[in-house]
């Protein structure tokens, strides 16, 4: 299977709310490098951890958050994808952004994911501090 059908995978996963399959995406000792300066911010080590943090999403958006992928391209084990990821917060303006998401696929897993959003700081408002 091809890195691109892999984050596909991840893709359905995430929009079908399918915590299993989408676990399944990740390599046990995947990284995740979430920007910013925000509660969530900061590197993920670890499937569990990673699954921990997407959860983290869910509880903080009342489960609103909702990640749709746009396009997807392909280069060997990296694979990027174009986004629009939305979530509503009670006291806080809503989250409506596009983003790029970049995968490294190694073994048939998503090893490494590095986000990039459109505006960090609306981002980081919008998910708060610990």
């Amino acid at each position: 299977m091809s890195a691109i059908d892999i984050v596909g995978q991840y893709g359905a996963a995430m929009a079908a709310g399918d915590m299993q399959a989408l676990a399944e995406t990740f390599a046990a000792d995947a990284v995740w490098h979430q920007p910013g300066r925000s509660q969530v911010s900061g590197d993920k080590v670890g499937s569990e951890a990673i699954m921990a943090h997407l959860g983290h999403f869910m509880e903080l958006s009342g489960g609103t958050f909702v990640l749709e992928t746009d396009s997807v391209t392909e280069s060997g084990d990296l694979v990027s994808a174009t986004v629009r990821f939305r979530a509503a917060r009670e006291g806080y303006a809503d989250l409506d952004q596009h983003g790029v998401d970049v995968f490294r696929v190694a073994a048939g897993r998503i090893a490494e994911v590095w986000l990039i959003s459109e505006d960090q700081q609306a981002e980081d408002a919008f998910w708060g501090h610990a």
